[in-house]
């Protein structure tokens, strides 16, 4: 079978049931003794498995098939969860994840691991430590003894001449999950792998009947086959959607009793008693059922790709409608200005879809942290309680892809620096369990992600000297510095604070380029922290990248635009409001003293002297809470634009952060008002 077609299917729904496991398994740490979140794993765990023989990836196969063994032992009550067990899994799940993405980039997806498969295989062991609770068990299954196979004449004499010729014959009952959709292509499938081990002589119900899918969801067939048991259920179990598999040998003393090898008796050759596949416990039954009704909404999967490809086609439109209302606003022409009037709404209508459809929740992103949290916890040796706020919260694609790494490391720094163990927090009189919280929410054009940890907050002392040795701040100016002025110079190049270098931090990666990250993102950074209290990191990010609102403003009869997001106000100042301080412009804004910029010096423009007629005309922008005020010759107007990149060969251009073509086929450069505040 060509399964090329079903690979990226194959790996975005590996990845859901991948990342199910490791939810669930943080859930199950904090509740060893639920169940049902165990038949979840497994539930995900089996179907992985299955999908995963199905395109001939054996290997994921496998070693989900020995992480199953573990999860069945434990809802068997043959093992009990421990830490270390969920270790051992959660590395499974690691491994299985590193073999998806390998898949994804191209690869195999195979991947040495025999030292893994050995400690499943030690853990699995270990049920029979545990005799009590699996005698119970095993005790109530034989109770729950069903119907058997029944075989006539014919059927009686295949079996007993199979035994002559060294064949086995066994009775197989197969349970498909409550949610299988397709249960008659479930028991072809089926089917398909005993007839590659054997002949199948007989089912329950019929052949026709399965094929009309009449039945519930268990059937039960006789196969004779030179296989033995355990393989056989093995290799049933790789089918998807199969819940639980008995197989059964059909004794061959009931054929051997009778009249000689070639007589059978008149009565019935009855199989032995096949035990009854138990059902789900109510709250699984539940979860099944939620989980169909999810499989069972509205959506379809659309490539991302596709998307981009109708966002850029979107992009030109939006080139082109500016276009049309300045030819528009030339013409004078009521009907064309009427028909533009439409178009733009309709368009703007079209635009709030296409942005929406490339919203993702940032929980994507958020999903990964908490295993990662638990095992750098381990490491450190503290414990720590990791609070998800918000994960909801809906982000571009664009930015979901940039803002992982980032707050990966913002995480690590928080666990290594800002959470103390758990002798100091006694110490300090805080609980013994650090609490982390990640918040995400929506303001206004933005979205803003918190990390706020409880831990010991920065050291204003070290910080001031380790910068005044670093000759980041100059000794008399230290004092005046606020407590966030402080806390943020830990975002320098290079700058740390840290005695020791660890695995997790101090590796010469500084949160410099956490904050470079950010603001190419077209957003930034904050800090606010409180000595002995905690940390407050606040990432400010634009909801889209490629759409953006701006003013227009001319510069020696050129357009440059000024993001939206970044001004405060625009001002027309007299000239002889500007006053001098340290050698630089500023004018009093309500108040504040922001410096000016003119952007005629910084890019390099002729200045004609004397060319001011007294009024100069500022735009006031900030980064934070700094301020400043860009001095343009006029302002045009407010507009949507699209952001187009400079390219390759202009990356380095200073306070320019992109371009974009006009209504009149102009093409405007793009002001980068971070690059301008330092």
């Amino acid at each position: 079978m060509d399964t090329n077609q079903y690979l990226e299917m194959f790996i975005d729904e590996s990845k859901e049931h991948l990342q199910s496991c490791n939810e669930h398994l943080l859930e199950l740490e904090k509740n060893p003794e639920d169940l049902a979140i165990v038949n979840e794993i497994f539930r995900s765990a089996h179907t992985l498995k299955g999908m995963s023989a199905t395109m001939g990836y054996e290997d994921i196969a496998d070693l989900t098939h020995k992480m199953e063994n573990v999860l069945d032992a434990i809802r068997n009550a043959k093992i009990r969860v421990t830490t270390e067990i969920l270790d051992v899994v959660f590395q499974a799940a690691d491994y299985l994840e590193e073999m998806v993405m390998d898949i994804a980039d191209g690869g195999t997806g195979k991947k040495d691991v025999r030292e893994l498969v050995e400690s499943l295989n030690r853990i699995e062991a270990g049920e029979s430590a545990v005799a009590a609770p699996a005698a119970e068990v095993a005790a109530t299954v034989v109770e729950e003894v069903s119907t058997n196979l029944h075989f006539d004449d014919f059927e009686k004499t295949v079996i007993a001449q199979s035994f002559e010729q060294g064949f086995q014959a066994f009775e197989i009952a197969v349970q498909l999950r409550e949610d299988c959709l397709l249960k008659a292509v479930r028991v072809f499938m089926v089917f398909e792998v005993l007839e590659k081990s054997g002949e199948i002589i007989k089912s329950e119900p019929s052949v026709e009947q399965l094929e009309n899918e009449n039945f519930d969801e268990q059937f039960s067939v006789a196969l004779i086959t030179k296989d033995d048991a355990e393989t056989l259920k093995a290799k049933i179990m790789k089918v998807s959607e199969v819940d639980n598999v008995i197989v059964a040998p059909i004794q061959v003393d009931a054929l051997h009793t009778t009249n000689g090898a070639n007589e059978v008796e008149e009565e019935d050759v009855v199989a032995p008693p096949m035990p009854v596949i138990a059902k789900k416990e109510p709250a699984a039954q539940k979860g099944k059922r939620s989980a169909a009704a999810q499989s069972g909404s509205k959506t379809i999967r659309v490539n991302i790709e596709r998307l981009d490809v109708l966002m850029n086609l979107f992009e030109e439109l939006v080139i082109d409608r500016g276009r049309l209302q300045s030819i528009a606003s030339e013409l004078h022409n009521p009907e064309l200005n009427e028909t533009v009037e439409r178009m733009t709404r309709v368009s703007g209508d079209l635009q709030n879809i296409i942005l929406n459809m490339r919203m993702i929740p940032v929980e994507t992103v958020f999903n990964r942290f908490p295993k990662m949290v638990r095992q750098l916890a381990r490491e450190l040796d503290k414990k720590i309680n990791l609070e998800i706020v918000g994960a909801e919260t809906e982000l571009d694609r664009t930015v979901i892809d940039e803002i992982g790494d980032p707050l990966v490391h913002l995480i690590r720094n928080a666990l290594d620096h800002g959470v103390e163990s758990p002798a100091e927090r006694l110490a300090k009189g805080k609980p013994e369990e650090g609490t982390v919280t990640l918040r995400a929410y929506h303001s206004g054009n933005h979205v803003f992600i918190e990390l706020e940890d409880d831990g010991a907050g920065v050291n204003r002392e070290r910080v001031l000297a380790k910068a005044i040795a670093n000759g980041l701040v100059m000794e008399e100016a230290a004092e005046a510095m606020t407590d966030r002025q402080v806390a943020e110079l830990i975002l320098a190049s290079g700058f740390s604070t840290a005695e020791k270098i660890s695995d997790v931090s101090g590796r010469g990666v500084g949160l410099d380029v956490v904050k470079n990250t950010i603001e190419s993102l077209g957003g930034y950074i904050s800090i606010d922290s409180t000595e002995g209290q905690g940390s407050l990191f606040q990432v400010q990010l634009p909801l889209t990248l490629s759409i953006i609102s701006v003013m227009l403003v001319e510069l020696d009869r050129e357009v440059y635009a000024v993001p939206l997001s970044s001004i405060i106000e625009t001002a027309i100042i007299q000239t002889s409001d500007i006053l001098n301080a340290h050698n630089q412009k500023v004018i009093d804004f309500r108040g504040n003293i922001v410096p000016l910029v003119y952007l005629k010096e910084i890019f390099e423009m002729d200045v004609e002297e004397n060319a001011s007629d007294g009024f100069q005309s500022v735009v006031i922008v900030r980064k934070g809470e700094k301020l400043a005020g860009l001095v343009v010759d006029s302002f045009i107007g407010q507009q949507e634009i699209v952001l187009k990149s400079l390219g390759n060969y202009l990356q380095s251009v200073f306070a320019i952060s992109g371009a974009t073509i006009l209504g009149n086929g102009q093409v405007a450069l793009i002001v980068d008002c971070n690059a301008l505040i330092k």
